[in-house]
């Protein structure tokens, strides 16, 4: 990283008026130097208060809150970490300096040297060399200062923020800046409930943010997504799971993605939270929607017939020919065929039997052209022009999924109305809000589910979207043995930014699957945007990775399958309670230890510790039975 001079710390020397001025001069130097150790002191103990040990319930300056999974493993956690400083006039040996200083900045001496050196030509007294050193570096260097080595070196305690779970989830969860206030994801969005206000003191600091996302899914869903994004050439992939009977988002992955604990080495584009952020034409995916929306409204029936004859052609009042080219000749096509052949002329033939503003607000009644309210910030509403402003061919070019942007979040709220039988649940990021003290402060919810299909319609869109995963459907690839799956596939031609028109090189393909088709609890959505492979088309890239996911998600989250026995029992379990790890005068021995029962030390304000990795301890400093002194830090390694 790179260092930067603080404007506030620049200074010059003084120039004295009169020799009768000096003792004044003085004095005042060396009250001023006081008063500074005194303010140096008291913001000191303001960021690390040390409370007496026979003060039976210790209050500390309010901290930052953690951010974790669904099942309480954390993603976002505080930390107190250090910036290296130094003071130009301090500076004796710029070369000896540079030299003891690279081995604990992980930097060469040379380029060390080369920044010291331009330091000394600026008219800065202070440098910040390197922001937010974790803490066992900042200790080596304290030993080498204490030796009477690294002359101007100073070190500048914070609060910093550490991400355990590096790039997973990375652009949900977000990052602080250097002033400890969020500045993207959870981080942003929740700054007020993370971070107590300035000058109130609480019990234990900020509250605790749970989200919906379950860290094993979302693993799955980026490993999977990283295979596909290498294989393809993709530009961009993004992959989602979520419980359409609740609405919340299990995992999102968004690639290409970053690690939120060196963010400042990172792109906009990777920082890009796609799904929320990030709109585009669905492609034929949104056939499911529009069908749904024509049958449900009475326009067309599942037995209404339309003939493709390799494209969609119509001649409006004004004697303008529109035609809409289709994959292939499909012949004589139902709802049915039009969903299994993703038949572009029958969408548009069946559009043509509804009204516009009908049209209109069925789609608009699903969620697009609107924010879901996910949590998300940044959050994009889409793209979809009112009835006034489309064109004779703008009805049935929405209905095959183009002519509309929307984000993959909408997608996913729409996809929840046909899992649940005509019942839209908006969906949501964020679980819960927790106080310090355990006590819930707020159920986090986006919205009130709401009917916009009859049951009949749905259950019948399902049916359809189960033959798609047939030997002649688009879908067949995505098909998972023993499990019924409601899928849809799709490919988009992406606008070509320089000519406004549709690419001939460009692409986005996709597939949504739901599962089980009969009664759902789980939709699927996958992304892959421009790939550059041999195949772009959703049916032959996307649907396959789909049906891996289905594969593991369908064991890790226990739905019933042929070869998945489920075994009836009365729902009670009786699980013994885990024993904390106690924590006296002396360190105790943590070997074995899981990561979860370390949690609530984290709180304890008595405490400094730091924990890498995750799983159990298996290696720790200081080794067991080493008293404890306010200065002592805990350093545990996991695996």
């Amino acid at each position: 990283m790179t260092g930067d001079n603080d404007p506030r710390e620049e200074t010059g020397g003084y120039n004295p008026q009169a020799a009768g001025k000096k003792r004044f001069v003085i004095f005042a130097s060396v009250l001023a130097l006081a008063s500074l150790v005194i303010l140096g002191r008291y913001g000191y103990l303001m960021l690390f208060p040390r409370q007496p040990a026979s003060q039976a319930s210790p209050v500390r300056q309010a901290g930052r809150g953690p951010i974790l999974d669904r099942n309480g493993r954390l993603l976002a956690l505080e930390t107190r970490l250090g910036n290296i400083t130094l003071m130009r006039q301090e500076i004796e040996d710029p070369e000896e300096l540079s030299r003891e200083l690279a081995p604990y900045l992980e930097e060469s001496a040379a380029t060390l040297l080369d920044r010291i050196i331009t330091f000394q030509n600026s008219t800065s007294n202070f440098l910040r060399l390197k922001r937010q050193v974790n803490e066992s570096t900042i200790r080596l260097i304290e030993s080498a200062i204490s030796e009477g080595r690294l002359q101007g070196v100073g070190i500048e305690n914070i609060v910093g923020r550490i991400y355990p779970e590096r790039t997973l989830a990375s652009q949900i969860v977000g990052f602080i800046g250097d002033d400890g206030f969020g500045l993207a994801g959870i981080e942003y969005a929740y700054d007020r409930e993370l971070m107590v206000e300035p000058g109130m003191r609480s019990q234990n600091g900020g509250s605790q943010v749970f989200l919906t996302l379950d860290v094993n899914i979302q693993y799955i869903l980026e490993s999977i997504a990283t295979q596909v994004m290498n294989e393809n050439k993709a530009e961009a992939v993004m992959f989602m799971a979520m419980d359409p009977r609740t609405g919340e988002i299990l995992g999102s992955a968004s690639l290409p993605g970053y690690d939120p604990n060196n963010w400042r080495n990172t792109d906009e584009i990777s920082r890009m939270d796609r799904p929320a952020i990030w709109s585009y034409e669905p492609g034929s995916v949104f056939k499911v929607f529009s069908l749904s929306a024509l049958m449900d409204s009475g326009a067309i029936t599942g037995n209404t017939l339309f003939t493709c004859n390799g494209f969609y052609e119509r001649t409006t009042t004004r004697g303008e020919k529109i035609i809409i080219n289709c994959m292939s000749t499909h012949g004589s096509v139902n709802a049915r065929d039009i969903i299994i052949y993703s038949c572009n002329a029958g969408a548009a033939y069946a559009a043509d039997r509804s009204g516009s503003q009908a049209f209109y607000d069925s789609i608009t009644n699903l969620g697009f052209g609107a924010r879901t309210g996910a949590g998300n910030p940044g959050e994009t509403a889409g793209f979809l022009r009112t009835t006034e402003r489309w064109s004779d061919r703008s009805k049935p070019t929405i209905a095959m999924g183009q002519e509309i942007a929307v984000s993959a979040l909408q997608m996913l709220q729409a996809a929840s109305a046909i899992a649940n039988d005509g019942i839209l649940v908006p969906p949501k990021i964020v679980s819960r809000i927790v106080s310090a003290d355990g006590k819930t402060v707020n159920n986090f919810e986006t919205g009130a589910p709401r009917r916009v299909f009859s049951s009949g319609t749905t259950r019948t869109m399902r049916s359809y979207m189960m033959d798609v995963t047939s030997s002649i459907g688009t879908g067949w690839r995505a098909n998972v043995e023993d499990l019924s799956l409601a899928v849809k596939t799709g490919t988009a031609q992406l606008i070509d930014p320089n000519t406004g028109a549709y690419s001939s090189t460009d692409y986005i393909a996709s597939c949504i699957a739901m599962l089980p088709a009969e009664n759902p609890s789980l939709v699927l959505y996958l992304v892959i945007v421009k790939p550059q492979g041999a195949s772009y088309l959703g049916g032959r890239i996307a649907a396959p990775p789909i049906r891996e996911a289905a594969e593991a998600l369908i064991n890790y989250l226990g739905i019933p399958r042929g070869r998945n026995p489920q075994v009836s029992h009365s729902g009670a379990l009786s699980i013994p309670a885990l024993p904390y790890p106690a924590v006296g005068e002396t360190v105790p021995d943590f070997k074995g230890v899981a990561k979860r029962l370390l949690v609530p030390l984290l709180l304890r304000d008595d405490l400094q510790l730091q924990i890498y990795g995750d799983g159990w301890v298996v290696r720790q400093s200081p080794a067991p039975g080493t008293p404890i002194t306010p200065e002592t830090v805990i350093v545990l390694e996991l695996e």
